[in-house]
């Protein structure tokens, strides 16, 4: 079952939180549907299938790459990527850095960070996030711009846990924010929160929703 966008919208607007569209999978053709609706911003896993869209698509369309990124990758999204949110290691955030400025850009970024108990789902534990942000080769990134945190609940049914881990990533959220973003504004992104608990997402502090199937149906068979 689908929703509407308009009503789904007005559902997220006293969290003022952004709907990122999950679009992968899916055509052009079903993309412009929510496109003449007014939505722009949209997500995709996958650089090869975000890459002929952007091409073939609207330009004010703002394209987010929601899935695991390989560092060959990068520079084939660089010169369009609005964010990238699944950054986790300092290897692929300089390397995001170095293709950044070969288009004279700066890109943003969130840092992923592994709260679900599945061991398949990618992203940063705490301490690894504390070395990343603590390294001397952080503050020499010059093209991209860490905006905030990324995060997936483990998939269950037991709604305790997933807001265990969602509340949990904003208190590591509110963490960092006061030991190494103290004083900038554009800190502020915690994306978390698809279609299956992005009300949960809401509730503990999400100012960034992916949701895919509830707005364009079961996502298309990839060969």
């Amino acid at each position: 079952m689908t929703v509407d966008l308009v009503q789904f919208l007005e559902e997220l607007k006293p969290w003022n939180a952004t709907l990122v569209a999950v679009s992968k999978t899916h055509t052009p053709e079903e993309i412009m549907v929510l496109y003449d609706k007014g939505q722009r911003d949209f997500g995709e896993n996958r650089v090869q299938e975000m890459t002929p869209k952007w091409e073939a698509m609207p330009k004010d369309i703002r394209w987010h790459l929601i899935g695991h990124l390989q560092s060959n990758k990068v520079k084939y999204i660089a010169p369009f990527v609005h964010m990238i949110h699944a950054v986790d290691s300092l290897k692929l955030l300089q390397e995001i850095d170095k293709q950044a400025a070969k288009a004279g850009r700066i890109i943003p970024c969130l840092l992923q960070i592994h709260i679900a108990e599945e061991e398949t789902k990618f992203g940063l534990g705490r301490q690894e996030l504390l070395e990343l942000l603590s390294s001397p080769e952080f503050p020499a990134l010059r093209n991209v711009e860490v905006r905030g945190l990324m995060g997936m609940a483990t998939l269950t049914e037991h709604e305790d846990q997933i807001r265990k881990e969602f509340s949990g990533l904003k208190m590591l959220m509110e963490e960092i924010r006061g030991q190494f973003f103290s004083g900038k504004d554009s800190f502020r992104e915690l994306s978390m929160g698809m279609s299956g608990d992005y009300r949960i997402a809401l509730e503990e502090g999400s100012t960034m929703v992916r949701v895919g199937s509830l707005l364009f149906g079961p996502r298309h068979e990839q060969g």
